[in-house]
């Protein structure tokens, strides 16, 4: 009986030691950005890995206050990059997603498959086009442009998700809706979207970490002049020959407070969301 105890007791101790192991390399970029945010430029370079003894403010201040004002440019562009393509991928994709779910027509079965198959074409590999239509259509360098991009682009994700949990909800509410006089669009926003609150969470926070973190296309749209975002903000904030690795650093972390703040107050709806989706069907 010993000899079993202490045979199981090495493999009880693999799995905690695998997961201390990789939660430990996931940690340290994430330390390194939060010793250094708080650490002098001149001693980040020699001992990026120290702690930041005695810590200091003075690099997120100096990012606070550049004089070209990039940080609060580029989180202004964001914010309203992020906030408008999310706010406009949530209504198209709830709706579409309805109408596919509950259809019975033969062509809506085909539509979902290329709206599906849009979710497998990398981004990278239609910029050139989509740029060639962006500049026909005098939205190329603007905000505007970007956020048609982001809506064209994401939507067959909002479509899917929204598309598996529609089919949950039971078409009988809709009918009974219908019986009470209102119109399909008042059933459906009424009685069947205050339904897709866990959907809705996970559609939020997937694409607004996605837009949030995005860089290349934003770079390319709006173009190394004409606008940036808080990642093209960070790439224009390291020179060609010299870079202050505090500000970067700063800049880094204050990147990420928005989008971090955005997932915890969406995080209750957001686990539903996985654990709704991952028992349907």
């Amino acid at each position: 009986m010993n000899s079993r105890l202490s045979r199981s007791r090495p493999r009880t101790l693999v799995r905690p030691a695998f997961a201390l192991l990789v939660s430990a390399v996931f940690f340290i970029p994430l330390y390194l950005v939060l010793a250094n945010v708080f650490k002098r430029g001149e001693r980040i370079a020699p001992s990026p890995a120290s702690l930041p003894v005695p810590p200091t403010l003075a690099n997120i201040h100096a990012v606070l206050t550049r004089p070209d004002g990039l940080f609060w440019v580029s989180l202004t562009n964001s914010i309203v990059v992020t906030a408008s393509s999310i706010l406009v991928l949530t209504v198209l994709s709830a709706m579409l997603g309805h109408y596919l779910a509950r259809s019975t027509r033969r062509w809506t079965k085909v539509l979902t498959l290329v709206l599906l198959a849009g979710l497998m074409i990398p981004p990278q590999v239609i910029l050139i086009p989509i740029t060639d239509v962006l500049r026909v259509t005098h939205l190329m360098a603007t905000l505007q442009g970007l956020i048609l991009f982001n809506v064209g682009y994401y939507v067959p994700f909002g479509v899917f998700v929204f598309t598996g949990f529609i089919r949950g909800v039971p078409v009988e509410l809709e009918e009974a809706a219908l019986l009470d006089g209102a119109s399909r669009m008042q059933a459906f926003w009424r009685v069947v979207f205050p339904l897709l609150r866990p959907a809705t969470a996970s559609v939020l926070i997937f694409l607004g970490v996605w837009i949030w973190n995005d860089f290349i296309d934003p770079l390319i749209i709006l173009g190394p002049s004409q606008g940036t975002t808080i990642t093209t903000g960070i790439y224009r904030s390291i020179g060609q020959y010299q870079a202050d690795l505090g500000s970067v650093f700063a800049l880094m972390f204050l990147a990420t407070l928005p989008v971090l703040i955005f997932y915890l107050a969406l995080q209750k709806q957001f686990v539903k969301g996985l654990t709704g989706g991952a028992t349907k069907g």
